[in-house]
C-alpha cells in the first residue's frame, strides 16, 4: 500500500484575467524527498508556490498536508501548518541581528522584555542543526547571500517546518555554495523533512533531486 504523501495538490487550477496559470495541476512529495519543480518561465511554477503558501486561492483542486486538507489564507496560515518557504532574495530584516531574525516573532522572555541571551542561544542551536558556524549577533545583511539563505531555512525549521520550499535558491551562489546547499538539503531529507526545490538549473536537479515534475 502507498503511503500518504506528505504534500498532495489535485486538480489545482489557478485564473488571472485573461490567462489560465495552472489548469489541474497534481503535485506531490514525500517526507524525506527532495522533490525538484521546473519549467520554462511563465510556465506557472511561481503561481504553484503562490497557491501552496496561501498568496493565491486557487478556483480549483485540494490542497492536503499529511492527509489532512488544507486552504491556506496567508503565508502565515501556511506556516502555522508546518509549510515554510525561502525565496532566492530573502524574505528577513537585514538591519536586524541573525538570532533577531530567527527569532522574529517569538522572542523569549516575559512582561514585554526579551531575553537576549535566550534568544543568542535558541539561535545558535536553530544554526547547529545545519552545523552552520555563524555569529548570531552579526547584522543579516552583513552576511553573503549564501549565509542569509541559510539563516531563513533555520528560521524556516525553528517554526516546524514539514515542508520546505526552495524557491530558485541557488541562482545567486557560486560552485562552493551551492554544494554547501546541497549538503543541508541531504540533511534535512535524512531527518524526513519534504524539500521541493524550484530550479531551473537542470545538472543541479540531477544531482541532489529524487524526482521531479516540469510544469
Amino acid at each position: 500500500m502507498e503511503q500518504t504523501p506528505l504534500l498532495s495538490l489535485r486538480g489545482i487550477t489557478k485564473r488571472f484575467p485573461g490567462v489560465t496559470a495552472l489548469s489541474g495541476v497534481d503535485f506531490a512529495v514525500r517526507s524525506g524527498e527532495i522533490h525538484a519543480l521546473l519549467g520554462e518561465n511563465g510556465a506557472g511554477k511561481s503561481t504553484l508556490i503562490k497557491v501552496l503558501t496561501g498568496v493565491y486561492p486557487p478556483e480549483e483542486g485540494i490542497i492536503a498536508l499529511a492527509g489532512r486538507r488544507l486552504a491556506p489564507g496567508s503565508p502565515k496560515e501556511a506556516e502555522r501548518a508546518g509549510i515554510s518557504t525561502v525565496y532566492q532574495e530573502v524574505n528577513l530584516i537585514p538591519a536586524l541581528s541573525v538570532a533577531e531574525n530567527i527569532s522574529l516573532g517569538r522572542q523569549p522572555g516575559r512582561l514585554g522584555c526579551i531575553n537576549w541571551r535566550a534568544m543568542r542561544r535558541h539561535a545558535g542551536e536553530a544554526l547547529a542543526r545545519l552545523e552552520l558556524e555563524c555569529d548570531v549577533d552579526a547584522e543579516l545583511g552583513s552576511l553573503s547571500v549564501a549565509l542569509q539563505q541559510m539563516v531563513a531555512i533555520a528560521r524556516a525549521l525553528d517554526l516546524q517546518a514539514r515542508l520546505l520550499v526552495l524557491d530558485e535558491p541557488t541562482a545567486s551562489l557560486d560552485e562552493k555554495e551551492v554544494a554547501e546547499l546541497f549538503k543541508v538539503m541531504r540533511r534535512l531529507r535524512g531527518e524526513g523533512l519534504g524539500i521541493v526545490f524550484v530550479t531551473h538549473f537542470l545538472e543541479q536537479v540531477y544531482a541532489v533531486s529524487d524526482r521531479m515534475t516540469v510544469l
